[in-house]
């Protein structure tokens, strides 16, 4: 019999397969398989997810785990920092650490146990890197410009300020105001910009910043590979370093930064070291279920036969207390 994890960072909801349980680890063909029917909404089996985070053994020298990030649609991305924290939580207790490293697809990252965020919510900081502006990091093109910071862009929307980075994720970035924000452009935008299109040949996480106050600011991410969802944690912390760069009397290094979003609130932390931008991304690993079954299910992704053994939590009792307490965001 193995275990699934049914999680979440900032209501991100994920499932966890650890493949270092398995007697066969998944091909590519079936973790694509399966993530897409048990991310499904329509599949029965809780509410369906954003993904599917794989950890398998380390690939890099130092570090104890890799994740990879499975997406809803069956594309993998390169990095997730809610998912991360999910992940992070899971292999600390697993192998009793607090403070190591995890392999992703492009950079070994430093994961460390951080204080509750509340009272039964449990908390990891994770390290968001590494930071490109260049466009062939992201990549775009047709656009007129090699990099965008805080840039008019036609192209794209009438009036609206955009920044273009990697964290490695692609991410547009524009902070706008409450009626820009509650209405269509981001759906429009990521649509269209995650479909064909001849700007962002990959695709791109689009999010929309709305500035509360100094190092305070609320984001909304329509994300790559899965559309709206709850918070994007590189999405956060990418809007994060766009409103410092572009917004310098609005947000500050090396001090942490309240981000809110449909799903709670995490905060982030600016850092530059040796010439390189980083961020460090602190918030709620929520496990909220626990799935057994044995490994040919997951194999043959029956559905039914996961769903015969579904074990929950009070942990996410716990976290929708601590959002209920954040400050009434009316706006």
């Amino acid at each position: 019999m193995v275990q699934l994890l049914k999680v979440h960072g900032s209501q991100n909801a994920f499932f966890i397969l650890d493949q270092t349980q398995l007697q066969n680890p998944l091909s590519d063909e079936e973790l694509i398989n399966f993530t897409q029917k048990i991310t499904d909404p329509s599949n029965g089996i809780l509410g369906g997810a954003d993904g599917v985070l794989v950890v398998n053994q380390p690939t890099r020298p130092g570090s104890v785990a890799q994740m990879r990030v499975i997406n809803a649609d069956g594309s993998e991305a390169s990095m997730c920092g809610n998912g991360l924290r999910t992940v992070a939580r899971y292999v600390a207790e697993r192998d009793n650490l607090t403070d190591f490293k995890v392999d992703t697809m492009n950079a070994s990252l430093r994961v460390r146990k951080h204080d509750d965020l509340a009272p039964g919510v449990p908390a990891f900081a994770v390290e968001i890197s590494p930071v490109k502006f260049d466009h062939t990091a992201l990549p775009f093109n047709n656009l007129g410009r090699q990099r965008l910071l805080n840039t008019l862009v036609p192209e794209l929307y009438p009036g609206l300020y955009f920044s273009a980075l990697a964290v490695p994720n692609p991410h547009l970035i524009s902070f706008v105001n409450k009626e820009t924000l509650h209405g269509p452009a981001l759906k429009e935008l990521g649509t269209r910009l995650n479909n064909d299109n001849p700007y962002f040949s990959d695709g791109v996480n689009v999010n929309f910043g709305y500035i509360l106050g100094h190092n305070e600011l609320f984001v909304k991410t329509f994300e790559r590979g899965v559309g709206f969802t709850n918070a994007c944690g590189t999405g956060m912390s990418a809007t994060s370093l766009a409103l410092a760069l572009t917004h310098p009397d609005m947000a500050s290094f090396n001090e942490p930064i309240n981000v809110y979003n449909p799903g709670g609130m995490v905060k982030t932390i600016l850092h530059r070291d040796n010439y390189n931008y980083w961020i460090e991304l602190i918030g709620n690993a929520t496990f909220t279920h626990t799935l057994t079954a044995e490994e040919a299910a997951l194999h043959q992704a029956d559905l039914t036969a996961l769903s015969k053994n579904i074990t929950e939590s009070n942990e996410n009792k716990a976290y929708l207390a601590f959002v209920n307490s954040l400050p009434s965001l009316t706006f």
